[in-house]
């Protein structure tokens, strides 16, 4: 059973929650009454996330899952082994043998009295149902960015979901570039893209065309010299 007037973790709590996690362990914690239904029950601490993007921060497994709560939902599980009290069980009291041989017949109980049945009064409204706890809600996933970029005559592509990093950006091709923005219908993207294969292909011609002048003047130079030779 949860204990009244819970006051959630404290920062130094919190400090000592994450350098336990830090340090491979996964810390105890109880849930308060302000967690509902599960209040009292007992998880462990897997992550902290970013406080500064949801106040349910704190990732707790209970049982098969792992779901977020805010530190007010939460407090430090005592030392040891969580137990409920077991009520107490009723000692039997053991029945004497008892011999009526010369005893009379005791009289049969007078019949049950029926029970009163109260009238409703009228206008009195029916009493109000406690409202069920609150229901933990599953973290949703982070969400996944898959970027294509051209820097320094370079197409590269990255992929991340949240801040882990899937895929670090590798080169691609310019045509599979021009791939990728054709599945991408998006007025504009793919005219800028064409433009760009356009103006590395007309610096490539010529660069080549440079290169085949500079050949043809070291093939006359070579030609030269072996007719000297």
């Amino acid at each position: 059973m949860a204990r009244t007037g819970a006051r959630g973790l404290s920062t130094d709590e919190l400090q000592a929650i994450r350098d336990g996690l830090a340090a491979g362990r996964r810390p105890r914690v109880m849930f308060t009454e302000s967690a509902g239904q599960i209040a009292g029950q007992v998880g462990q601490v897997v992550t902290l996330t970013d406080p500064a993007e949801s106040d349910e921060w704190v990732v707790v497994r209970f049982g098969r899952d792992e779901l977020p709560f805010s530190p007010g939902d939460l407090q430090m599980a005592p030392k040891g082994p969580v137990k409920k009290a077991a009520p107490p069980v009723p000692e039997q009291s053991r029945a004497e043998p008892e011999f009526v041989m010369d005893k009379p017949l005791p009289a049969p109980p007078p019949p049950p009295a029926a029970p009163a049945v109260a009238a409703p009064s009228a206008g009195t409204a029916p009493a109000p149902r406690k409202a069920p706890g609150r229901a933990a809600k599953p973290k949703p996933p982070p969400g996944l960015t898959v970027t294509l970029a051209y820097t320094d005559g370079e197409w590269t592509i990255a992929a991340n979901q949240g801040t882990k990093s899937l895929a670090k950006p590798y080169v691609v091709k310019p045509s599979e570039a021009m791939k990728i923005v054709q599945l991408v219908d998006v007025p504009g993207v793919q005219e800028a893209v064409e433009q760009i294969v356009s103006a590395e292909r007309a610096e490539a011609e010529q660069q080549a065309e440079r290169l085949r002048a500079e050949l043809a003047e070291i093939e006359a130079r070579l030609a030269e010299l072996r007719d000297a030779g």
